[in-house]
C-alpha cells in the first residue's frame, strides 16, 4: 500500500469564473451537466434481512476479468440518474474502470420491501455489497466513492473496519461528517431550499411506506408527516427511531463519520469546498483528528458536490470528473 505522502493528489480546483457562487456550483452542477450516454447492467443484490438494493454496473466484471472495480455511492435521495452518479460511472469507464453504483434501499424509484430505509450511518449494506464483490471476483482490486451522504457512510465503513479494509483507496466527496451542524445549516438562510426540496423527497418516500406496511412499526400518522419543517424533526420522528436510536442527538453521534477518522487505515481522500450551503465548518476535521492516511482537499469555492470547472460559459466541466478516476489508479494499477 502506498503511504499517502508517496501519492499525487489532484490538482487543485479553480470556479469556472461565471460561476464562483457557491449556489450558483451546487445548482449548475446539476442542469448544465451533459445528458450521459451511459448504459447499465442492473442487478437486484437480496440483502441478509430479506431486503435488495439496486446495483447498476457499467459491465459485469465476469465479463472483464482484469478490470478493478470501483463502488459508487450516492447522496441523499439520489439514484443512476443523479448527475454527478452518471458522470462519475462514465469518468471511471473510461479510466479502464468497472464501476458499480450502489443505490441505498428504495432509492432506485422502486420501494425496498421493510419498512426500514437508510440513513446516512447504515454501512451494513456497502459492507454486505463488498463481501459479495469479494466472494464473487476474488483478487479483484476495490475502490470507492462516496457523495454527500454517501460519503459519509463510506469514512464510517473505513473506520469500522479499520486495518481489515479491503479498500486499496476510498474518496469522499462534500460527506456530511458532522451531521448535527450539518443538519442545523441546512436549516439556516438560503440553505432552506434545498432542505425543502430534500424534505419533501422524504416525506414522499415515508407516506408511500405508510401505504404499503399497514404493520409500519411507528405511531405516526401522514399529519405529522406533513406537518414536519425541518429535516431535524424528520430525523428525531422517522429516522431515528425506524432504525434503532433514541432521538435525532443519538443518531447524528453515532453515526458521524468524523468519529471514525482515526480508525482509517486505507488512504481516504476528503473533497471539500469551504463555501459548501448544505454543510457546516464543524464537518471539517481538525488537524489532530486526521490520521497519517487520511488528507484533506479544501478548497474555497464549489459549493455542494459542484466543483464546475470550465472557461466558456454554459460549456461547463465536471473537475471531480476530471481528477478522481486518476487519482484512484494510482492505487489501482491503471496509470
Amino acid at each position: 500500500m502506498q503511504a499517502p505522502e508517496m501519492v499525487k493528489l489532484p490538482s487543485a480546483f479553480k470556479p469556472a469564473w461565471w460561476l464562483r457562487n457557491c449556489h450558483l456550483q451546487t445548482i449548475a452542477a446539476k442542469y448544465l451537466a451533459p445528458r450521459r450516454a451511459l448504459v447499465t447492467d442492473a442487478e437486484m443484490l437480496a440483502l441478509p434481512d430479506g431486503d435488495h438494493i439496486q446495483l447498476n454496473w457499467t459491465e459485469m466484471p465476469d465479463q472483464a476479468t482484469a478490470k478493478p472495480i470501483v463502488v459508487v455511492l450516492h447522496g441523499l435521495e439520489g439514484n443512476i440518474h443523479s448527475h454527478y452518479a452518471a458522470g462519475m460511472l462514465q469518468a471511471l469507464q473510461h479510466q479502464g474502470f468497472i464501476a458499480v453504483l450502489m443505490h441505498f434501499r428504495g432509492c432506485n424509484g422502486v420501494a425496498n420491501r421493510l419498512p426500514r430505509a437508510y440513513h446516512s450511518g447504515d454501512t451494513a449494506d456497502l459492507a454486505f455489497l463488498i463481501a459479495q464483490i469479494q466472494l464473487r471476483y476474488p483478487g479483484r482490486s476495490l475502490a470507492a466513492i462516496g457523495f454527500s451522504l454517501g460519503g459519509n457512510v463510506l469514512v464510517k465503513y473505513c473506520g469500522e473496519q479499520g486495518a481489515h479494509c479491503v479498500l486499496k483507496a476510498a474518496v469522499a466527496v462534500s460527506a456530511p461528517l458532522a451531521l448535527a451542524p450539518s443538519a442545523e445549516r441546512i436549516n439556516q438562510g438560503g440553505s432552506k431550499v434545498y432542505q425543502q426540496y430534500l424534505l419533501g423527497r422524504l416525506k414522499a418516500t415515508m407516506m408511500r411506506k405508510l401505504d404499503r406496511h399497514k404493520d409500519f412499526p411507528l405511531p405516526v400518522s401522514k399529519a405529522q408527516i406533513l406537518a414536519l419543517k425541518t429535516i431535524r424533526e424528520f430525523d428525531d420522528l422517522l429516522t431515528a427511531p425506524l432504525h434503532g436510536f433514541h432521538n435525532a442527538d443519538d443518531y447524528y453521534q453515532k453515526s458521524s463519520g468524523k468519529a471514525f477518522l482515526k480508525q482509517v487505515r486505507i488512504p481516504l481522500l476528503l473533497v471539500h469546498a469551504k463555501d459548501d450551503p448544505f454543510l457546516s465548518p464543524a464537518v471539517l476535521p481538525k488537524a489532530d483528528e486526521i490520521p497519517p492516511f487520511v488528507q484533506l482537499m479544501l478548497s474555497r469555492h464549489g459549493g455542494h458536490v459542484g466543483f464546475v470547472t470550465g472557461n466558456t460559459p454554459f460549456k461547463a466541466e465536471y473537475w471531480l470528473e476530471q481528477q478522481l478516476p486518476p487519482y484512484l489508479a494510482q492505487f489501482l494499477g491503471q496509470h
